[in-house]
C-alpha cells in the first residue's frame, strides 16, 4: 500500500518525540538527557492520528454472508458485499506516558460511514438494493513499547497491546418493501460488522507501527560526522521508560575521535532536569559532552595555530618582531637583530568546561613557543610561555545547531623556559592581554560558530527556543514543528 510522504513525516514526529522519550535506568549516566512533554506528546498525538485516520479510512471489508430464519418458510440467505468507507473521523485522541511500560494511544468517540450492496434469498423470494452502515462510539486503546538495540544504540518500538470496541452500529437499507424480511437480518449484519470492524482497526495499528514506526526509528542516526576529526555519540544507552508527566531518553552524549576511538578517563555528573513543561521537548547537555570535544580535539593535535605578523590587526601598536620585543628583553634583540617573529601556540592539555547557573566557564592552558624567523627561514627558538585563560562561554541556537562564543576573562603568564636570558615575564602580560582576545580568540570563535548538530531528523524544526545553565548541564528547550 503506497504511503505519501506527508504520513512518513506526521510519523515522524511521533517517532522523534518517542526516540527522545525514553527513560533512565540504572547504572547509566548520559552526556545528554533528552526529555518529551505532555505538551510534546499532545503534538505528536495530533501527527501521528492524522496519519491513522487515513490508513483506517483505506480499511478493506470482506464480503459478509449468512443465513436467518423465518419461521413459516424456514432459512433464507443474505449477502452484504462492495463495502466502501466513505469517512473514518478520531476526533479526541491522546498519547500519555505509562510509567514503567511506554506510551499509550487513546482514541474515543471515533466513527465510521459506510455504504454497499446487499441481496437476499429465500426460495423463489429475491432482494436486493444498496445500504448505509454508520458506526459510532468507537474507542481504541494501544499500547507502545519502546526499547533500543545495545548494540547500535538504535531506538525500537513495537505494539504491545490492542483493542477496540465499538458501541453502535446501524445498518439503513433500501431498495426492497420488504421491511419484515430486512429485520430478520438487521441485528445479524450489524453485529458481524462490529466483530470485523474491531479486528481491522486492531490489524491497521499494529501494521502502521511496524510499517512505519520501526523502520523510521532504524533511519535516526546515532552518530553524526562533525569534521574530519570528531563525531558525535547520540546512541541511546538505555531502554525506554515511562514517567509519571514526561519521557525521557538517555543519550551517550560523547564526542569521540573518528581515526582513533577510545573512552574519555573521566564519567558525565548525574543530570536532574528541572520539572519545567513550558517547551515540548527539552535537551540536558551535560559538561561532559563539551569537555570530550576538548579531549578529543587536543589528542588530535589540531588545538594549535600560528601567529605571524600579518595576522596582527592594522591599527596594532606592536608587531611581531625581535626589534618590538627587544625593548622588553633586550638580549632578544641583541642576538636576532631586526627579525619577525611567530608564536607558535598549542594546547597543553585538555579544555575543561565547568556549567553552573551562573553560566559557562572554559578553563585553557596553553603553550607559546616564541620563535625568531632566520634569513633562510628557518625558526630559531626564544622562549617558551604558558597561558592560562579563563573564558566565559556564551551558547546559542541556530537551524537546529549549538553554537558557541568565547570571552576572555583573565590570563596568566608564566615562562617555562628562554633561550635569551632571564627576564619578568610580567613585561609581555600586556602584549599577550592584546594579542589573545583580538587574535587568538576570534579565530576559535570563527570554527565555534559551525557548531554541532542536535539529534534530530532533517524534518524537523524547532522553535520558541530557550537555554538555560544548570549545575553541571545546559538545559535546552524548544518547541517541535515539521516540515
Amino acid at each position: 500500500m503506497a504511503r505519501g510522504p506527508d504520513d512518513m513525516r506526521r510519523w515522524a514526529i511521533l517517532v522523534v518525540l518517542a526516540a527522545l522519550g525514553t527513560a533512565v535506568t540504572a547504572n547509566t549516566t548520559p552526556g545528554v538527557v533528552a526529555r518529551i512533554t505532555q505538551k510534546g506528546l499532545d503534538y505528536a498525538c495530533q501527527q501521528g492520528v492524522a496519519t491513522l485516520q487515513k490508513e483506517l479510512g483505506k480499511i478493506t471489508i470482506p464480503d459478509l454472508s449468512g443465513s436467518f430464519k423465518m419461521n413459516i418458510l424456514g432459512k433464507g440467505k443474505y449477502s452484504f458485499y462492495s463495502m466502501v468507507i466513505h469517512g473514518f473521523k478520531l476526533p479526541n485522541s491522546q498519547i500519555r506516558p505509562l510509567p514503567d511500560q511506554g506510551l499509550e494511544l487513546s482514541i474515543k468517540d471515533a466513527s465510521i460511514k459506510m455504504s454497499g450492496k446487499w441481496k437476499a434469498r429465500k426460495n423463489f423470494i429475491k432482494v436486493s438494493g444498496n445500504f448505509d452502515l454508520s458506526v459510532e462510539g468507537i474507542s481504541i486503546m494501544a499500547g507502545l513499547k519502546l526499547g533500543y538495540d545495545p548494540t547500535s544504540g538504535h531506538a525500537t518500538v513495537a505494539r504491545s497491546s490492542c483493542s477496540s470496541h465499538i458501541s453502535r452500529v446501524h445498518v439503513r437499507i433500501s431498495g426492497s418493501n420488504l421491511g419484515w424480511l430486512i429485520r430478520l437480518f438487521r441485528k445479524k449484519i450489524e453485529s458481524s460488522l462490529r466483530n470485523s470492524m474491531n479486528r481491522k482497526i486492531c490489524e491497521v495499528v499494529t501494521s502502521s507501527v511496524s510499517s512505519k514506526l520501526q523502520p523510521y526509528f532504524q533511519t535516526l542516526p546515532v552518530t553524526t560526522k562533525i569534521d574530519k576529526v570528531a563525531g558525535i555519540d547520540y546512541s541511546l544507552v538505555a531502554p525506554p521508560k515511562a514517567t509519571d508527566d514526561n519521557l525521557d531518553v538517555l543519550l551517550k552524549g560523547e564526542f569521540f575521535r573518528l581515526a582513533h576511538r577510545r573512552p574519555p578517563p573521566f564519567a558525565p555528573p548525574a543530570l536532574t532536569l528541572p520539572t519545567d513543561h513550558n517547551r515540548m521537548v527539552y535537551l540536558g547537555i551535560s559538561e561532559y559532552l563539551f569537555n570530550t570535544a576538548g579531549l578529543v580535539y587536543q589528542e588530535a593535535g589540531v588545538l594549535n595555530m600560528t601567529l605571524s605578523n600579518d595576522m596582527l590587526p592594522k591599527e596594532s601598536k606592536f608587531l611581531l618582531t625581535t626589534k618590538s620585543f627587544g625593548a622588553l628583553i633586550p638580549e632578544m634583540a641583541k642576538r636576532f637583530p631586526d627579525m619577525k617573529m611567530q608564536l607558535l601556540i598549542w594546547a597543553s592539555s585538555p579544555p575543561n568546561i565547568a556549567v553552573c547557573p551562573t553560566g559557562l566557564d572554559l578553563t585553557f592552558a596553553l603553550d607559546t613557543q616564541a620563535v625568531a624567523v632566520l634569513p633562510d627561514s628557518s625558526l630559531a627558538p626564544l622562549f617558551l610561555l604558558e597561558m592560562y585563560m579563563n573564558v566565559s562561554v556564551d551558547i546559542g541556537a541556530r537551524s537546529e545547531r549549538l553554537v558557541g562564543e568565547l570571552k576572555l576573562d583573565k590570563l596568566l603568564l608564566e615562562l617555562k623556559h628562554s633561550d635569551v636570558g632571564p627576564f619578568p615575564v610580567e613585561l609581555l602580560q600586556a602584549i599577550m592581554n592584546y594579542v589573545v582576545p583580538t587574535v587568538v580568540i576570534p579565530k576559535i570563535n570563527k570554527k565555534l560558530q559551525k557548531g554541532f548538530p542536535l539529534p534530530l531528523p532533517a524534518s524537523i524544526r524547532l522553535f520558541n527556543l530557550v537555554l538555560q545553565p544548570h549545575q553541571d548541564f545546559l538545559l535546552f528547550g524548544a518547541d517541535v514543528h515539521y516540515s
